[in-house]
């Protein structure tokens, strides 16, 4: 892990945001805490908090294939919600799938404590010097 994915943010932090490795496969593993809190009027977690949860696991795999001197940015974010997903541990795997100079990609799935892939994410992030 890179000292880029060292820091939390206040947001990962209510996310409870923990990052795991990597798997055999080379995919970033991210654990997130979904909370009473973020549960919608049928008391599965609202769509909002899935969609930060996968902002969150794009981005951190991103900074984990990066070196320490660059960071970077969600241009966009396109998510699928696929199963409601209940309170409770929500892991993220998470790859690369696509780099150039500027841009890369990266897609992540969401799984629940069942093994079950809630939502995913398609992430277009723009490389960028750290300031």
């Amino acid at each position: 892990m890179s000292d880029a994915t060292a820091t939390i943010p206040p947001g990962a932090q209510l996310l409870g945001r923990e990052w795991l490795g990597t798997d055999e496969n080379g995919q970033a593993l991210i654990r997130f805490q979904a909370q009473p809190a973020f549960t919608n009027r049928h008391g599965t977690i609202q769509g909002g908090f899935l969609a930060a949860m996968l902002d969150s696991a794009t981005g951190i795999c991103a900074l984990a294939a990066l070196p320490p001197d660059l960071t970077v940015v969600t241009k966009g974010l396109d998510t699928r919600f696929l199963k409601p997903a209940a309170v409770g541990p929500i892991t993220a795997l998470a790859r690369v799938v696509e780099r150039t100079d500027r841009d890369m990609v990266v897609h992540a799935d969401l799984v629940d404590a069942d093994s079950i892939v809630v939502a995913d994410a398609t992430a277009r992030l723009r490389i960028l010097a750290k300031k």
